[in-house]
């Protein structure tokens, strides 16, 4: 299959394009330097440079990879930015679809979140819909998604990966990234941060339950993904937790000061997912719980 990669050089891409070249696939990445584009080709891919935002020069790029399916795979995490991550969820996802629909592309499989869902008592499964009533200091957020996620249903087969938090290589939990400086008293900047009492940097050992996922486990379901159905997954570890049991899990794997402990307190969003529906779909994590995981991140 010829696949065309947006984002190939991220978190996720840089481990999923040689899983994709493993498996026999015809990979076109997209990489936004020179560095980027060397390592792709290194890895066995095509690479072309891409501005997301400009139409014609996604067009171009998609047309001239002639792909039988498209992975989304772009975010601005590296960076920190809401206003870009939200700019690229809007109008680079637009411009992808766009430019797949002209080319014929008949599935598309496209990065989401597991933590947009609206308030609840327990983890929410894909049904559950999104916190469109969410107040405006998340409301940006949760209309990008709904955005992209409406964008990429326009594709025949369109599957939407609704992601935990990653964690490993490249991401901000892995040893030296941003919540290991936070950890050690550096303050935490960008859409990681949270507001919150007892706090180290502003990170909150409280009641927010969250769901994790390795960046590598995040890889092989995008794999997986070109063999399932339409419709949202929750691509998600087999363990939601809240911050006071994962803060200090995180904080010893990463050999860092461990944070007080802030209460039971949570926002009603902050419910975690559960993956009951990709199990069913054939996926498993090789990193089934954070509590190993943690002390694996450098091992994919």
């Amino acid at each position: 299959m010829r696949i065309f990669l947006a984002g190939a050089t991220g978190a996720v891409g840089r481990l999923l394009v040689p899983l994709l070249v493993a498996d026999g696939h015809q990979v076109t990445g997209t990489a936004r330097t020179a560095g980027g584009a060397e390592r792709l080709r290194a890895q066995g891919a095509t690479a072309v440079s891409l501005d997301v935002f400009d139409a014609a020069s996604v067009e171009r790029a998609v047309a001239d990879a002639a792909p039988d399916a498209v992975i989304h795979q772009l975010t601005a995490l590296a960076g920190g930015s809401r206003a870009e991550n939200g700019r690229i969820r809007r109008e680079g996802t637009r411009h992808l679809v766009d430019a797949a629909l002209r080319a014929g592309v008949r599935r598309i499989v496209a990065q989401s979140i597991s933590w947009a869902y609206e308030p609840g008592a327990t983890p929410a499964v894909e049904s559950t819909p999104l916190d469109l009533a969410a107040p405006p200091s998340r409301a940006a957020m949760v209309g990008s998604l709904r955005a992209l996620e409406e964008a990429v249903a326009g594709i025949e087969t369109h599957v939407v990966l609704r992601y935990g938090t990653f964690y490993g290589p490249g991401t901000w939990y892995a040893p030296g990234g941003a919540l290991d400086a936070v950890l050690r008293g550096a303050p935490l900047e960008g859409p990681g941060a949270r507001p919150g009492a007892a706090m180290v940097g502003q990170v909150v050992a409280d009641g927010a339950i969250s769901s994790f996922v390795h960046v590598a486990d995040a890889a092989r379901a995008a794999v997986a993904a070109l063999g399932w159905p339409s419709g949202a997954v929750n691509v998600v570890d087999d363990e939601p937790a809240p911050a006071r049991d994962w803060l200090p899990a995180l904080a010893t794997a990463l050999g860092a000061p461990a944070p007080p402990p802030a209460g039971p307190g949570r926002e009603g969003w902050a419910r975690g997912a559960d993956n009951t529906l990709a199990h069913r779909l054939g996926w498993r994590p090789l990193h089934p719980t954070w509590r190993t995981g943690f002390h694996d991140q450098e091992k994919r």
